[in-house]
This record gives structure tokens, sequence and C-alpha cells, in this order.
């Protein structure tokens, strides 16, 4: 006889990861009251071992447990489902199928492609594929809030941040504050390749 999977059982993962987020807002808020375990075990009436077993996500709280736990804590019930109703997003690319954009500054020849985006949440983050093939008199000059992460990939570019300059070969990095003027100063070896990654507060 073929096993029958029920389509409306709940996964244990899913369990598991519910389990493990409560843990997580019990134990930030007990540590922004200045609480220790047992502390709120004491105010809560619960025993410290069950405690440390629901903020290490490692049983399922009970609805009194739960609500004992909010009253102790001077939360709402539903905070502590908090971090698990948060959206957990992803962007998957394939190679070569990265949205191909015009950044103001653009000059020919200078290829930049988004590889994701971040929709929700206070920071934004932008990845970008950039591809240099050949050399053009203007060269793209960048001045944004936030830091941003080089990596190079292949080819030779001399970059430059501010007032220095840095001369990136296939697997250098360079970390830098944005909000300066920065960009490729000078191609030495085309086509050139190199991951840009931009983060920044989203209320900027």
């Amino acid at each position: 006889m073929d096993d029958f999977q029920n389509p409306h059982a709940v996964n244990p993962s899913d369990n598991r990861y519910l389990e493990e987020a409560i843990g997580r807002e019990v134990r930030r808020f007990r540590e922004k009251l200045g609480l220790t375990i047992s502390d709120l075990a004491k105010q809560s009436g619960l025993s410290a071992g069950m405690l440390s077993k629901i903020e290490n996500g490692a049983t399922s709280p009970s609805l009194a447990s739960l609500q004992a736990l909010s009253r102790a804590l001077q939360i709402p019930f539903t905070a502590l489902f908090r971090s698990f109703e948060e959206v957990r997003d992803a962007t998957f690319v394939k190679a070569g199928q990265g949205l191909t954009i015009e950044r103001r500054g653009t000059r020919a020849g200078h290829q930049y492609q988004l590889l994701g985006h971040s929709p929700h949440g206070p920071v934004m983050v932008e990845p970008y594929l950039i591809t240099l093939t050949h050399e053009t008199d203007v060269f793209p000059t960048f001045q944004h809030a936030g830091l941003e992460f080089l990596f190079m990939l292949e080819g030779n570019v001399v970059y430059r941040h501010g007032d220095k300059t840095y001369d990136m070969h296939p697997g250098d990095a360079l970390f830098f504050d944005a909000e300066a003027p920065h960009g490729p100063d000078e191609l030495r070896k085309l086509p050139a390749r190199y991951l840009s990654i931009i983060s920044y507060r989203r209320d900027e």
C-alpha cells in the first residue's frame, strides 16, 4: 500500500523554525529588560530549565507558557512570533541573466548587471557584475550614500576612491565609503570584470 502524504500536514522543519524564532524573541526581550533566565523564570512561573529550552528552540512552548512569558516581558503575545513572520527573501540569477541597467555616468563599453535586490528590511543591498570591454575617454565617477565592496574577477583596473588610487588585479578587494567620488581611473587590461556590492539604509 502506498504511503499517503497529507498535503496539509505541517513540515517538522517548519515547527523547528517556529520554535527557534520564538526562542530568539524571548531571549531578545529578556536581555532588553536586563533579566537573567532565573529572573524571568520567577516572573513567568516557568522553570529555568524549561525557559532555557524555549530560548534554545529545543521545545514547543504551550499557549499558556507563551502567555505567561508575554505578561512577564510586558509585550503583546504576538510579538513573540515577529521574527517568524518576517519576510525572508532570496534572489536567484542564472549565469549571464542579470538585469542589465544603465547607471548614471555609464559610458559605452561599461556594462552593469544587477544580480539581485533586497525589497524588504532597513538595509538596501545592490550586487552588480560590472564588465568593462573597451577603453573610453571619460570614465564614470560615482558618489552616493552607503558602503561599497569591490572584488576583482578579471583584467586590471586602477580604481580611484577620493584622492587615492588602487591597482586592482583578480582576487583583489576594495571596501570603502561610497560618499567619496569613486570609479575606474585607468583600464590597464581588458576585458575587466568585478563585483560591486553597494549597501545603504533604505531611508536615505
